[in-house]
């Protein structure tokens, strides 16, 4: 009787990338880097809910007030310049660091996020075409190697001083930029997936290019798409964030982490925090990021499983 049950039971296999996230909760720091990131998120959708100003709105009478360290200063001055309800204190022009903070956050993010998604997007198309078809991987990936000769920074830089600084044409240079390096990553892996027997025996069986790329190429490339994106999401928000330090991002008065950065050079020396803070918050993002693209690339790549 036990052994007919037995006979009967089926065998349940855990989905790949079901189990590289199990993987990934028994790391650490990883985890760690992942409760970090949701919990910035979170507060950073909240944004609306949280900010206690206007992140644009300017008092001129509290400008570069000190931040809630000051109740502990041993300068009286500093002591009386602090005011509660800036509990991250205020800029130059008076605007509220902690309002200025949430709102710059979301806009970092949403940009990372959009540039990301769409290099993602064509770089993936362009990658599988590229592999898949002989034909095709010539001109694509010449295409791709002279977006490649220009270095990342000075192509988004190019783009934008054709079009013009904005929040849109910002994200739309990243995106371009990000495109050639998720082209080729693409590629290499499809290369490697076309030579498969179950996807030479899928072909023969009659099945259609499209069928054959969507359901079965597209599928085994997952594993690395989300490697890629994650790490390359982290490329994406420190480069709006050195364009918004150049001026070439997003236009101020509209906060921003890179340009809050900028906005604050001349106090550097006055209100350090006014650089520490936005610059603590990009560094802890990008670090973390980095860190669950670093451990996810160990689970997910074949070639470094134990």
């Amino acid at each position: 009787m036990q052994a007919a049950q037995a006979g009967k039971a089926v065998i349940t296999r855990e989905r790949p990338l079901a189990g590289a996230f199990r993987k990934l909760w028994q790391n650490k720091l990883a985890t760690v880097c992942f409760i970090v990131l949701t919990v910035e998120i979170a507060v950073l959708l909240l944004a609306p809910l949280i900010a206690p100003f206007d992140p644009e709105a300017t008092n001129i009478r509290a400008k570069l007030a000190p931040g809630f360290w000051a109740q502990w200063s041993q300068n009286p001055k500093e002591r009386e310049a602090y005011r509660p309800q800036h509990p991250l204190g205020t800029d130059h022009l008076g605007r509220d660091m902690l309002s200025r903070l949430l709102w710059g956050g979301r806009v970092s993010l949403t940009v990372g996020f959009i540039s990301t998604a769409m290099g993602l997007f064509f770089g993936v198309i362009f990658g599988m075409l590229a592999g898949y078809y002989k034909r095709l991987d010539n001109p694509i990936m010449r295409l791709m190697d002279l977006l490649f000769t220009f270095p990342g920074i000075l192509l988004a830089m190019l783009i934008i001083a054709m079009l013009g600084a904005s929040t849109f044409n910002a994200t739309l240079a990243i995106s371009i930029w990000s495109v050639p390096s998720f082209a080729r990553m693409v590629r290499g892996r499809v290369l490697q997936i076309r030579e498969e027997d179950y996807v030479m025996a899928i072909r023969s069986s009659g099945a259609t290019d499209a069928r054959i790329l969507l359901a079965h190429v597209l599928k085994n490339c997952l594993p690395l798409i989300i490697v890629i994106a994650t790490m390359r999401m982290a490329s994406s928000i420190i480069s709006i964030s050195t364009l918004s330090y150049l001026g070439m991002g997003v236009p101020p008065p509209a906060p921003e982490w890179g340009g809050m950065i900028a906005a604050a050079k001349e106090y550097m020396w006055k209100r350090p925090s006014l650089i520490v803070i936005p610059g603590l918050a990009v560094m802890i993002t990008i670090i973390c990021l980095n860190v669950l693209g670093d451990k996810l690339r160990d689970i997910l790549d074949p070639s470094l499983r134990d």
